[in-house]
């Protein structure tokens, strides 16, 4: 079995679910625009940094604007989600993450995050998180977005180890192929038919003890 001596966390999804807040802010932009956005369309735009994510979805209501007009419909969405952020609590960890962490903590694994999220750092405050948290990579200080491995080679680093030695839990696609392309093991966290790229797939850290994880590596 391989030694792990990290963990690599995206945020999002994983951590506490901020997509319902995404999708709040997303929601209220599209009926601005006079139409509307179901939470299975809210799903597609995970992963995508917020032009990506407003160009598919005004592609879905079939508008139009300039490119100035769209950069002031996204920085509006994102006044509207930094807003929602500020109601998260350590209510809103999700299932399981707390046990794992306490667990990777007595193991002396590293633990680093690594989001695409420019707030990252907020909401681990705002959860009560961050003193379990060895670094931070977040969207201040990467050039590529997912599925580009930079942001999990950079987790890696921060943790003082080389890829293979970590694991990677990511709820998104194009992090699992981050992931893997950084040459982690990866673990997706969520829906199975999504994740299939994952070396490992579970719905929830309450369905696997880490001890299990690590035996999925063999």
């Amino acid at each position: 079995m391989p030694v792990i001596k990290a963990c690599l966390f995206d945020l999002d999804g994983v951590i506490c679910d901020t997509a319902k807040l995404h999708y709040l802010a997303w929601k209220r932009l599209a009926n601005e625009l006079g139409f509307d956005i179901s939470p299975e369309q809210n799903e597609t735009l995970k992963g995508l940094n917020r032009m990506e994510a407003l160009e598919k979805m005004l592609g879905w209501g079939r508008k139009n604007f300039t490119y100035a007009e769209k950069e002031q419909l996204a920085d509006q969405k994102h006044h509207w989600y930094l807003e929602n952020i500020q109601l998260l609590s350590p209510e809103d960890i999700l299932p399981g993450v707390h046990t794992l962490l306490q667990d990777l903590v007595s193991r002396k694994i590293k633990i680093v995050l690594g989001t695409s999220s420019s707030y990252a750092r907020n909401v681990l405050e705002l959860l009560v998180l961050e003193h379990y948290f060895d670094g931070v990579i977040d969207g201040n200080g990467l050039l590529k977005p997912k599925p580009n491995p930079e942001v999990y080679v950079k987790a890696a680093q921060a943790a003082g180890c080389i890829p293979s030695e970590c694991i990677v839990f990511d709820d998104a696609p194009d992090g699992i192929i981050a992931g893997s392309e950084a040459g982690c093991f990866t673990v997706g966290v969520g829906n199975m038919k999504a994740l299939k790229k994952a070396n490992l797939v579970i719905s929830s850290f309450e369905d696997m003890p880490f001890e299990d994880i690590l035996g999925c590596l063999n």
